[in-house]
């Protein structure tokens, strides 16, 4: 059974938190984020590091102290760093064209689709067919970036569509005569 859990987390310069009962409050250069973290997981704070133990031996709460300090990391490297995510338009005509905080999105539809990103994650067009999403809230860029590859996602016999950038497309053999 892996123990990383077990692995204290190094608190980079510029983060700073704080823990009262059973809430984790993250700040750092990008801003502040929270962390409602699970009773039956201890947090020891040191000054440059951060520790996770179980209250009990049982396998749930071991689980738990794993998300727990997993979580925590996350929010760590979010609010001093940031995450980004980037995606892939490929097709014949499609495109993306940023507006604001809205994507507009030219896939292969009778009709363009408008992509209003939600507060706390920024987008970047390099070109027509890149988009690199940012945030520091990793979860919600997954799930942003996850819902515009939704809008269109990759098919395998042309291979158009929006996919991550890191995505291999499995690609079929077209029909033969």
């Amino acid at each position: 059974m892996s123990k990383t859990f077990l692995k204290p987390i190094k608190i980079p310069e510029g983060v700073s938190l704080a823990y009262e009962g059973n809430f984790l409050s993250v700040e750092g250069k990008l801003g502040k984020m929270n962390l409602d973290v699970h009773p039956k997981v201890e947090m020891l704070k040191e000054e440059s590091s951060i520790a996770f133990s179980p209250t009990d031996e049982f396998p749930e709460t071991r689980a738990f102290t794993g998300t727990m300090r997993a979580l925590t990391l996350n929010l760590i490297h979010g609010v001093s760093v940031g995450f980004e995510k980037k995606l892939e338009i490929n097709g014949v005509g499609y495109r993306a064209k940023l507006s604001g905080s809205n994507i507009e999105l030219s896939l292969g539809f009778s009709h363009q689709i408008h992509y209003k990103l939600p507060e706390g994650v920024s987008a970047d067009l390099p070109s027509q067919t890149e988009i690199i999403l940012k945030s520091m809230d990793k979860q919600l860029l997954g799930q942003v970036a996850s819902e515009i590859r939704g809008l269109r996602p990759p098919e395998p016999y042309k291979g158009k569509g929006v996919k991550f950038s890191d995505e291999k497309v499995r690609r079929k053999e077209s029909k033969k005569a």
